[in-house]
């Protein structure tokens, strides 16, 4: 048996609710404010309390201005375009009480959201003391939302420059959601469909349709299901869409599983639907050996160099390659020349052999489906005597197999200053024992 993480969006998905449920399933208040505080982001601070959404108890996370207004809009109106701004009201500092019947508070202090570029934001999450998996989660939400953003505004990557996701609020979001999964020991999750809403959205740019660009553009990349409800509103933000595009695993939710643990997150806006999140913990029979299908790429280049190849592994299996290799071959006349290989899910084939021709000297490649036997895999952290490291853990028929991942190994060798065979050695050792 093995625990997993499975996100129920049957009431759309942001990264307030995601952040919030995952709090909820048992993170530490003190210490996820303690991490989110050396962001070093100034005039904010964090509120988390329990609140009643359609009398569900729920965790409710907000992001508070240095005056205690959060920084959503709660004019349900102004937000989906039924009525112009109300006279006297900041859109950027609407607040809701939450005693209240949606009452706008009005204030005369004006604070605009900062605009900042994919690597204003990438320093901040770099330079904080989130641990190095959290800083992988942020960034790889982060550069989502940007490669969306990119494309729905046809500029370049680098010149992106982020109105709602470069906001304060949503920063933090991001950060959030990276520290708990972190703590909760969670690198991946079932989702299940994104319910989504219709109708228009006031964005930064005007009036959007619901699904807001953003979002379908990630949905499409990314294989997210989408489900339209009926309903009038935006139910799923780009920064959720994001966060669950991130963490997805492929394929379905076990018919069979036990709910060990349930937390529910809050959304901020009023909808027909009630506005929470879900975020379960599962325990999932181990399954055995899996068949599935790939696409193997190949190509022979007899004029690329070392280096170029190299980085282009980088890029292949950062953009979601199975597996990626160069073996040295001769080709004809007995030139020396290197054959690239590509082990690739079908659904991304064309984005890698973008790739491929973009960073190698190829000018066609070769490719043929194969069938493959896989083995259940999950990522631990484990506690020995040289430190907490993660640890691949396989799933095979006759048992449980544990591999210490290698850049775990190589900090507890630079820590502990002992060679990296003898690391291996005495953590086998202990994961055995």
């Amino acid at each position: 048996m093995s625990e997993r993480l499975y996100l129920e969006c049957f009431s759309g998905i942001s990264g307030d609710m995601t952040a919030a449920a995952l709090i909820d399933l048992g993170v530490n208040h003190e210490f996820l404010k303690e991490q989110l505080e050396s962001l070093g982001l100034k005039d904010v601070k964090v509120e988390i309390k329990t609140i009643f959404k359609n009398g569900v108890k729920a965790c409710d996370f907000r992001v508070m201005d240095q005056y205690g207004h959060g920084a959503y809009d709660h004019d349900m109106e102004y937000l989906h375009g039924s009525s112009p701004l109300k006279h006297g009201v900041n859109h950027a500092h609407g607040h809701n009480s939450e005693n209240s019947d949606e009452h706008i508070h009005v204030h005369a202090h004006e604070h605009p959201h900062e605009h900042r570029g994919f690597n204003d934001i990438l320093k901040i999450f770099q330079n904080s003391s989130l641990s190095d998996r959290a800083k992988k989660t942020a960034s790889k939400i982060l550069k989502i939302i940007a490669e969306a953003e990119s494309q729905v505004h046809g500029i370049a990557f680098e010149d992106v420059k982020f109105h709602e996701v470069g906001a304060v609020d949503s920063i933090i979001d991001i950060a959030a959601i990276s520290v708990c999964l972190d703590k909760l020991n969670f690198d991946a999750a079932f989702v299940s469909s994104l319910y989504e809403g219709g109708g228009t959205v006031r964005c930064a740019h005007g009036l959007l349709p619901v699904p807001v660009p953003a979002v379908s553009m990630i949905a499409a990349k990314y294989e997210l299901p989408l489900r339209v409800t009926g309903l009038s509103g935006e139910f799923v933000t780009p920064t959720g869409a994001a966060a669950a595009a991130a963490v997805r695993v492929p394929g379905d939710l076990p018919e069979k599983f036990k709910i060990k643990k349930i937390g529910v997150g809050a959304g901020k806006r009023k909808y027909e639907t009630p506005g929470i999140l879900r975020a379960m913990i599962i325990e999932i029979e181990d399954a055995a050996p899996q068949e599935d299908e790939v696409l193997l790429l190949e190509t022979n280049v007899d004029d690329c160099t070392g280096e170029a190849l190299g980085y282009t592994l980088d890029r292949l299996l950062s953009s979601g390659a199975l597996d990626a290799f160069y073996t040295p071959v001769y080709m004809k006349k007995n030139r020396p020349a290197y054959c690239l290989t590509v082990i690739s899910p079908e659904s991304i084939a064309a984005k890698l052999e973008t790739i491929i021709f973009e960073e190698t000297t190829s000018i066609g490649i070769r490719k043929r489906k194969m069938k493959r036997t896989v083995l259940r895999r999950d990522i631990e952290k484990r506690l020995t005597s040289l430190g907490e490291i993660n640890v691949k853990k396989c799933m095979l028929p006759s048992g449980i197999r544990l591999y210490p991942e290698h850049e775990s190994v190589v900090a507890v060798c630079e820590k502990a200053g002992i060679s990296y065979q003898t690391a291996v050695r005495k953590i086998i050792s202990e994961l055995d024992g």
